[in-house]
């Protein structure tokens, strides 16, 4: 029996960045994913609603999908779950990209694709998905997927940013996300689509880059 979710989508910035609040319905605690752009209409929110966020999940390092973090610490004691892989990326950078955002390594939990991360009662598992960058992940709870920049609606996540892999985000998309039962809801990281979620099912019939036979034509669609 599935767990019932609370989910919360905010569409935040100049980017059509979608900010999600998710977590338990009956305790009212809840983790913030993505946290960009507008901490305070974050925050506004869940107080309106009766929400407790204890914690903050990171699809990928990406400035626009994280640039609220350092605000939201600075008001909530809470921990910072990233990919392991994309928390390493980041700290092999070094300084002055202006692309990625930085996490406190004291408040940073590394995850591993099949972590769960609790949310009052809910567990919220983390499916590792590069090709956007090498520590993207999506985050499943109660048979809604949240795909940040892997999957959008009709479309996904580019591949030529430092880190990218085309070859890997095939595979994320065909041999992870493609596989999930049809009925899944998926819950993209911006607002590119007609509308603001679809279904596994959807995708697999409308969105080309899941319509490709192979990884050639899935190259090719990408001009690659």
């Amino acid at each position: 029996m599935i767990r019932p979710v609370y989910l919360k989508q905010l569409e935040v910035g100049p980017m059509a960045n979608f900010v999600y609040l998710v977590g338990d319905p009956e305790t009212r605690e809840v983790v913030v994913v993505d946290p960009a752009w507008q901490v305070d209409t974050i925050l506004k929110t869940a107080e309106s609603e009766g929400l407790k966020i204890t914690g903050a999940l990171i699809t990928h390092a990406h400035y626009d999908h994280c640039n609220g973090l350092d605000e939201l610490l600075g008001k909530l004691d809470v921990p910072v779950y990233v990919n392991a892989e994309e928390d390493a990326f980041v700290r092999s950078l070094g300084k002055g990209q202006n692309l990625f955002g930085s996490f406190p390594e004291s408040s940073t939990r590394k995850l591993r694709s099949g972590d769960t991360v609790p949310a009052g009662k809910v567990r919220i598992e983390a499916i590792h998905t590069p090709g956007h960058t090498p520590g993207s992940q999506c985050f499943l709870a109660g048979g809604r997927l949240l795909t940040g920049d892997t999957l959008f609606v009709r479309g996904c996540g580019r591949v030529d940013l430092p880190g990218g892999n085309a070859k890997d985000m095939y595979e994320s998309l065909t041999g992870k996300i493609a596989k999930l039962p049809g009925d899944t809801e998926l819950y993209p990281g911006h607002f590119y689509g007609e509308e603001p979620r679809s279904k596994v099912s959807e995708e697999k019939a409308k969105n080309p880059y899941l319509l490709c036979s192979s990884l050639d034509v899935f190259l090719g669609m990408l001009g690659r």
